[in-house]
């Protein structure tokens, strides 16, 4: 035997016991289920609230919260809340049968179902205090009362988050549970309703879109240079926070759960208010919200009227996905404009600035009184005044889909992938005694003197809870 066959021989004996130690290491399908039905157990009979979720939780379960501190009788809806945690459970069961997280599903829509309004969609959070719900005008209550908060809320993925779990769950379930199919058609109707002629939805609705109130015609500047202030900015067409995008998947996912024509139709005026919403020259961008004159309009008071480098960013990932969806190559000619204008608009650093003046294009930006300014040097540190380019990938995706013929969209896939079997063992061996992923990390509403350091995160749940299923999914 040769001196270099000698020396590989060691080498090679190790390589094949760390393999013989992964493969024996790896976790059964058993295994996996094990461990779902343990974390589910847990989240759902000592996490949960009513079939509800909040965003955070310290380890010990003795304080919560959401966009602020939450207690006992409130769940959220904003994602990671209630309806986040559905779709990971009802993922789970369609990929392995398990009844567990059917039940534990089921529980969350009926957290859903006693929060959705008489508009037709939802608020932030539920309230299940009586006293509290008194304010909210929830359909499963009768009429609506004098003074009680009817609006219907697309901000933050709210609305569309709760209407696409509860698709999803009616599909899973054969749409037999018929309180969560009719909850979901009536959810949809007013989805449908809210939108404007233009193709566009506010942030907020509580009555079906008025034609004669929202003609429909495209963005510009104003002739005197002056953008009021309007204390009521939720009524604007708005793009702020991914309002859109997260309209047109839930959309997409009812045309296909019902077949439902008029879905998908929403989803072309959606794109088609992308179009309309372009500025014209100098500055072929985006504004976060429009008023009803289409021109940009203020919305906070650190959201000024201008041209926006983030969600402009998010439109245009949306027209490409709707030439992808459609063939249809009016969703890239705004793009034509739109990228050479982003990319002569970049900072120094590669970033763009949030928000861009009218008409001069120089960046603005707020002192931590909130005072308008030119300069970066005062920021607030609750906002993203800066935010990071995509122009390169879009730009690519753009010239790759305008050069090629366009080719009809495959069908979603049926079958997740498998994850990795050390992946797994490290969520199976994560687990607590409990059936808690714990970790490190800290309440956001609690103070500075809040002495938690351990948490348990919904996402981490969701996380999990999907990496199992997908790995003990059945044949």
């Amino acid at each position: 035997m040769n001196r270099s066959v000698r020396r590989a021989m060691p080498i090679a004996l190790v390589l094949l016991s760390a393999a013989t130690a992964t493969a024996a290491d790896a976790p059964t399908r058993g295994e996996a289920i094990d461990a779902l039905r343990k974390a589910v157990t847990f989240f759902r009979g000592k996490v949960a609230v009513e079939g509800g979720y909040v965003w955070r939780y310290s380890a010990d379960l003795s304080k919560r919260e959401g966009e602020g501190k939450v207690g006992l009788t409130t769940v959220w809806v904003e994602p990671p809340g209630t309806p986040a945690v559905g779709e990971a459970l009802i993922e789970a069961y369609e990929l392995t049968g398990e009844r567990l997280c059917r039940d534990a599903a089921r529980d969350a829509v009926g957290a859903l179902l006693r929060g959705q309004m008489h508009s037709g969609g939802w608020s932030d959070r539920v309230e299940f205090d009586p006293a509290r719900r008194r304010r909210y005008a929830y359909r499963v209550d009768g009429k609506v009362r004098s003074k009680a908060r009817n609006y219907s809320t697309l901000d933050d993925n709210k609305t569309q988050s709760a209407l696409g779990f509860l698709l999803r769950y009616d599909r899973a379930t054969d749409f037999a549970d018929k309180p969560v199919h009719e909850a979901a058609r009536y959810a949809l109707d007013s989805l449908l309703k809210a939108q404007r002629p233009n193709g566009g939805w506010p942030q907020v609705y509580e009555t079906p879109a008025d034609a004669a109130t929202h003609p429909v015609r495209p963005a510009g500047y104003r002739d005197n240079g002056e953008y009021p202030r309007i204390k009521a900015y939720w009524h604007h067409d708005t793009l702020n926070d991914n309002l859109i995008p997260d309209a047109i998947r839930t959309l997409l996912r009812a045309w296909r759960v019902y077949d439902d024509d008029r879905a998908y139709q929403a989803v072309l005026r959606a794109g088609d208010f992308l179009i309309l919403a372009q500025m014209p020259d100098p500055q072929p961008g985006w504004a976060q919200q429009y008023d009803r004159d289409m021109c940009p309009a203020w919305a906070r008071k650190f959201e000024p009227a201008a041209i926006t480098g983030g969600e402009s960013q998010q439109a245009m990932d949306v027209l490409l996905d709707l030439y992808e969806l459609t063939g249809n190559r009016k969703y890239l000619a705004p793009l034509a404009k739109a990228l050479p204008y982003y990319k002569r608009s970049l900072l120094s650093d590669g970033r763009l600035a949030r928000f861009y003046e009218l008409k001069t294009n120089k960046p603005l930006y707020f002192t931590r009184d909130y005072s308008l300014t030119y300069s970066d040097a005062d920021m607030p540190t609750h906002y993203s005044f800066k935010v990071g380019s995509r122009l390169d990938r879009i730009e690519k995706r753009y010239r790759a889909l305008s050069a090629r013929p366009w080719r009809a969209p495959k069908p979603p896939a049926t079958k997740a992938s498998r994850p990795s079997a050390g992946a797994v063992r490290k969520v199976i061996d994560a687990l607590d005694a409990r059936g808690a992923w714990v970790d490190a990390g800290q309440l956001r509403y609690w103070g500075k003197a809040d002495p938690t350091k351990r948490i348990i995160d919904p996402r981490t749940f969701i996380r999990n809870v999907r990496l199992l299923a997908r790995y003990a999914q059945r044949p």
